[in-house]
């Protein structure tokens, strides 16, 4: 298996290294350059070299070519995607940039973070840029309308295109057969990259020994601290590639049993015990240590459609072809039966009642369909339905929508199960059969909400097989709900900006009504956001896909992508074709041997009858050396495991370590005392009480405030001395009562009720030190008495008097103002004063002698022909 590939460049062919893990083995691809267009030169050297004999080879090449340049090393890549062709030459495309996401049983997960589109054609690559036809740059320029370098993932070791139950099944059969592992099948519905792979596949003999199949949708993990037990939570989401499109553009099912939308989202939760899959023993794929469940949203399968005129946000939607025995439908859940198994649970959550029949129209046909179906089905293998209108019920007063939704959650763990890898021994060894098909009307918001408390409930059964909980249930607000809360938004966050252009509107916050009205105004920006995207930019990245996904193939004589209309007949089947087809019956629509039971495999044993020894188990799996790499040197910084997202963050500002109040728990719930109480899902609504009309002039009643700890209340001052009267130190003391209310501490003031909040408001009390303090400033000589005297009252304030000597006034004695005013001034400085003070006959005109005051300057320059106003440094008269 090969990690890394150093892309080498002649004048005629391109040569690709690969090499091991360890560095230490390469094996080389040699592509042409000079093949006619249309066609692509691949060979695969299935010799394998060591680091010598790969320079050895690399030497010769350079040697043969050194009258045309010689061998050049282009650059060194992650992978190769595959290859793609417009209208003229192949293109490669190369992994350039990656960065680990996931670990599972040892192996990473890698999200692409760069690519490169590399033009097999000889010559300088920026000759060939500039020489190519209108047509080649514009499909060009449509591909590049899909970002690649966002909610792209690969794995070189795990399949991430099935579920961790079928690779787990998968492995465990290959080793009861006697091989070492499992020969590549990827499931091809999310292979994102299956039309670039198609050249590879018929070109090449281990073509997935060079090219890397690739999700597209959402990937995380993240790491919970159960009291030093390390638990990783993770969240894949993979999207189809069937009939995938914008959200306007893609309604509805196809004709082959595709629907829009079409997203499976599996959580894994295991403890970090043990890095493989592998029980010690060794017994291989058999780690109790791992769990799963899977969820799956799609739209509904039916034909329907909205024509988006960018007019309205919300379209009519228009059931454009009415199927009396629903074959589309049934080929859709046929192909449910074979990835899940029995039985499906459906879960319906578009409006039952509006003004004006919008989504509804689409409930009853879809409730139809489903009895349709089942009248075919045996009696246990039916399909379970269940209609919710969740938006009518987060919008009634009193509406409990999480707790109808944990009711619901409840019933489908109950059918479905979830998987617990284990060995022969272990009972509690399962597997998942069955799953929850959840929609809305497109299969964003609602459905994200509603996969969020099934997926809650099947984390705390997951923990709890895992032997970290006791419970059935985790509580909300706690560490590890919080945890999978995040982590569930941004799948669903994911997930809304790929098919619908935005964020989630509706959040699991708004249904919790938490933070309400902070939450509107996000959701109303997201409305925009998601509005402009579906109105202006859904197109091109409709004409992305089709391209990337080879649903159009550009052919000679043929029409352009961007000349067709619609892209109707790019994901339906060909009609000419119809005839051709092999139709089902439609009352046998199903396949018997999809309704048989998933069954986990007998625990492979190891056929080797020596001792068994640790290098043994690198035959069958090289986790090894994927998760600890020994050629690299890393630091802890890098180290993926030090580096995972963790519930830290949920933690208070360093609780002290010998702190035994906090309880480190990570399912102990934590609120803030400073946020209203939020709508418990067991909480019932309380009856409305009555009101009651008081007199004004009626007493205030005497409710008993609650208790504080912090003294009496002030008592009120009646009278105000002046500012010369001595206070009153006789006065009485301020009065204690055992029944008197206490201050309410502050941490606990949400828990009073409304009551006692108005008689706290009303008739508040304060500690003893602050009713002092009170007092005091109350009693602060502030009042000017109305008629001042020199004489002193024989209750002076002797204090304020002081103050008043010690500031430098005089006594309480008559000013001589005639006496002492000009002494030690001479006359001559004194008659200038008074002519100064005096008024002169026209004062507002400027004499010469005011010229010289700086306060006439601009009076100056206006004499001189100036502006008053300031000069700017630009003009050259401002000197």
């Amino acid at each position: 298996r090969m990690y890394k590939f150093v892309l080498y460049e002649t004048n005629a062919r391109y040569w690709i290294t690969g090499g091991d893990i360890t560095d230490k083995y390469f094996r080389l691809l040699r592509i042409d350059r000079t093949s006619p267009p249309g066609q692509i030169m691949l060979f695969e050297d299935e010799t394998v070299y060591d680091r010598k004999q790969m320079n050895q080879v690399l030497a010769s090449i350079d040697q043969g070519n050194r009258a045309t340049g010689g061998l050049r090393m282009k650059y060194t890549f992650w992978g190769l995607l595959g290859f793609i062709r417009f209208t003229e030459a192949y293109y490669m495309q190369v992994i350039t940039k990656r960065q680990q996401v996931a670990t599972l049983g040892g192996h990473y997960v890698y999200q692409i973070e760069g690519t490169e589109l590399v033009p097999l054609t000889t010559g300088a690559s920026s000759r060939f840029m500039r020489d190519r036809n209108p047509e080649e740059l514009r499909f060009l320029g449509i591909l590049s309308n899909l970002d690649l370098n966002k909610s792209f993932y690969f794995s070189y070791a795990y399949d991430i295109t099935h579920s961790l139950q079928q690779n787990i099944i998968r492995q465990r059969q290959a080793v009861n057969e006697g091989l070492h592992a499992a020969a590549p099948d990827f499931n091809a519905m999310y292979v994102w990259n299956h039309h670039l792979l198609k050249p590879a596949q018929s070109a090449l003999k281990h073509p997935f020994d060079w090219c890397l199949p690739i999700i597209h949708g959402f990937i995380d993990q993240s790491c919970l601290d159960i009291f030093g037990r390390s638990v990783y939570i993770t969240i894949i989401g993979r999207r189809s590639r069937f009939f995938a499109g914008a959200r306007f553009l893609k309604r509805g099912v196809n004709d082959v049993g595709y629907v829009a939308n079409d997203v499976e989202t599996e959580q894994i939760v295991a403890e970090k015990l043990t890095t493989s899959f592998h029980a010690p023993g060794p017994r291989l794929y058999s780690s109790p240590t791992y769990t799963s469940y899977l969820h799956h949203r799609g739209s509904i399968p039916l034909y329907w459609t909205q024509e988006n005129s960018g007019v309205t946000p919300k379209p009519d939607i228009d059931l454009s072809l009415n199927d009396p025995f629903y074959q589309s439908a049934a080929l859709h859940f046929d192909n449910l039966f074979e990835r899940y198994g029995c039985p499906i649970f459906v879960l319906n959550l578009i409006k039952a009642r509006e003004r004006t029949p919008r989504e509804s129209k689409l409930l009853g046909e879809f409730e139809t369909c489903v009895q349709y179906l089942n009248l075919s089905l045996p009696a246990d293998k039916q399909i379970a339905y269940k209609a919710f209108d969740m938006s009518r019920a987060s919008k009634t007063r009193g509406g409990d929508v999480i707790g109808s939704l944990e009711v619901i959650a409840d019933d489908v763990l109950n059918k479905t199960g979830f998987f617990h890898n284990g060995g022969n021994s272990s009972d509690d060894a399962q597997v998942q059969n069955g799953v929850a098909r959840t929609n809305c009307i497109d299969c964003l918001d609602r459905t994200n909400a509603a996969q969020f408390v099934i997926g809650k409930r099947a984390f705390a059964l997951q923990l709890r097989a895992l032997g970290v909980f006791d419970k059935e249930d985790v509580d909300y607000d706690t560490d590890a709900v919080n945890v999978f809360t995040h982590m569930f938004h941004n799948h669903g966050d994911t997930i809304a900006v790929q098919y619908g252009g935005s964020h989630l509107v509706n959040t699991m916050a708004t249904y919790r009504k938490l933070n309400h009205w902070q939450s509107q105004s996000r959701d109303m920006v997201e409305s925009f956001k998601r509005y402009y995207h579906n109105s202006f930019l859904d197109s091109q990245r409709q004409e992305a896909y089709n391209l990337f996904l080879g649903n159009y193939i550009w052919a000679q004589g043929q029409p352009m992508l961007w000349d067709l209309t619609t892209d109707y007949y790019l994901h339906h089947s060909d009609p000419k074709a119809w005839l051709d087809r092999n139709r089902r019956s439609y009352i046998y629509w199903y396949t018997p041997e999809f309704l048989e039971p998933r069954r986990l495999p007998p625990e492979p044993e190891l056929t080797h009858h020596r001792d068994i020894h640790e290098e043994e188990v690198a035959e069958y799996d090289d986790y090894w050396l994927e998760c600890y790499r020994p050629a690299a040197l890393s630091t802890l910084w890098k180290v993926y495991s030090y580096r995972v997202n963790t519930d830290n963050r949920y933690l208070p500002d360093r609780p002290h370590p010998r702190d035994n109040r906090y309880d480190f728990s990570p399912f102990i719930p934590r609120l803030d005392p400073h946020r209203p109480t939020p709508e418990s899902p067991e909480k019932k609504p309380a009856p409305r009480k009555g009101v009651k009309i008081v007199d004004p002039q009626d007493e205030r009643p005497n409710t008993p405030l609650p208790p504080s700890e912090d003294g009496p209340r002030p008592v009120p001052i009646e009278d105000k001395p002046g500012i010369l009267k001595e206070p009153d130190r006789t006065a009485r003391p301020i009065e204690q009562s055992d029944k008197q209310a206490r201050l309410a501490d502050k941490a606990q003031m949400h828990l009073l009720s409304l009551n006692q909040i108005h008689a706290q408001a009303l008739d508040p009390t304060v500690s003893e030190k602050t009713a002092q303090e009170y007092k005091k400033y109350m009693l602060h000589p502030l009042n000017l008495p109305l008629v001042v005297s020199t004489d002193l009252p024989p209750d002076a304030y002797i204090d304020y008097v002081e103050y008043v000597h010690k500031a430098g006034a005089s006594e309480f004695d008559d000013d001589d103002q005639d006496e002492s005013f000009g002494a030690g001034i001479s006359e001559q400085d004194l008659q200038h004063f008074w002519e100064f003070l005096g008024e002169r006959e026209d004062p507002l005109n400027v004499s010469e002698e005011d010229l010289s005051k700086k306060r006439y300057k601009a009076y100056r320059q206006w004499l001189r022909g100036k502006s008053l106003f300031k000069q700017s440094k630009v003009d050259p008269e401002w000197r």
